[in-house]
């Protein structure tokens, strides 16, 4: 692809930051919003909390490349990124996250006091997963706990307080996110082990890591289906919608077996990006019909 230097810029800044992967926490945070107000917040409300999730999920992405990025280089899979190729220096985008989390906390103020509040355990999480994956096997659901605030925050910029209802949301969430995670994390699981990088399928096997990962997404199912018999908001559309959910899922995990990862890509990422779109699609369907 041949572009003219700004343009390539972009198009660079929006390979590191894998803003085609935005999808995957805004669907829950979308709905979350929704189901909060029981339909479209006002505009203000609207405009902040689509700012606090832009900026909150780049900077996030961005600070991870850079964290990440001696790693990156060793590993033959991600060693053609932004950073280790050169094509983007760390200090640029350290200033570019700054400026992303600043819009975040800006977002956060014009929301509520209790949005402000939590800000700062918000910009913790962002921040930490990314070193965790060298101490701890739970990073993937660290990553999922970090996609929760999302949906979380989103409920929390509408209402002003924390409900039952929005904490099962972003168990959800997480959940699913760590789920499809570990299939990713599978992947390096001979690039983890030999350098001493903790995941769950470098710990436990990939095997194993198949079988929690199968595990996390059923209890998500469980937990949105759940959801749906505590909200008098939600009906067919939404459990038709979940259907179609499981039954993708249920695809992606016969795409895949310990002995063959070829397809782990499109099983994490592009089937999942097909089942946040679906989500987010027949949720938003079930509250305005």
């Amino acid at each position: 692809m041949v572009l003219n230097k700004p343009f390539r810029k972009i198009y660079d800044y929006g390979k590191l930051v894998m803003f085609s992967h935005t999808i995957f926490s805004f669907s829950f945070a979308f709905f979350s919003m929704l189901l909060a107000s029981k339909g479209l917040p006002s505009i203000h409300t609207l405009f902040w909390i689509i700012m606090a999730f832009l900026g909150a999920r780049t900077g996030a992405n961005a600070i991870n490349r850079v964290i990440d990025s001696d790693i990156d280089a060793k590993n033959p899979r991600t060693a053609n990124r932004q950073i280790p190729k050169g094509l983007i220096g760390k200090k640029e985008v350290i200033v570019f996250t700054i400026l992303c989390f600043g819009v975040m906390v800006l977002a956060a103020a014009e929301l509520n006091l209790l949005c402000l509040i939590l800000s700062p355990v918000a910009l913790f999480l962002l921040i930490i997963y990314s070193y965790t994956k060298r101490f701890t096997w739970s990073c993937h659901l660290i990553l999922g706990v970090t996609s929760a605030a999302a949906p979380v925050g989103a409920w929390i910029a509408v209402t002003g307080k924390i409900s039952w209802i929005s904490l099962l949301l972003g168990a959800a969430n997480a959940l699913w996110v760590s789920g499809f995670d570990v299939i990713y994390g599978a992947q390096d699981y001979d690039f983890d082990t030999e350098n001493g990088i903790y995941s769950i399928p470098a710990v436990f096997g990939i095997k194993n890591a198949l079988y929690i990962s199968s595990a996390l997404h059923i209890i998500s199912v469980i937990f949105l289906i759940f959801i749906g018999f505590l909200s008098s908001n939600l009906g067919g559309i939404y459990y038709t919608g979940l259907t179609l959910m499981g039954i993708l899922l249920i695809v992606e995990h016969r795409m895949i077996s310990p002995n063959n990862l070829a397809n782990a890509k499109i099983a994490s990422y592009n089937i999942n990006q097909l089942v946040s779109i679906i989500f987010l699609i027949s949720t938003t369907l079930d509250i305005f019909i």
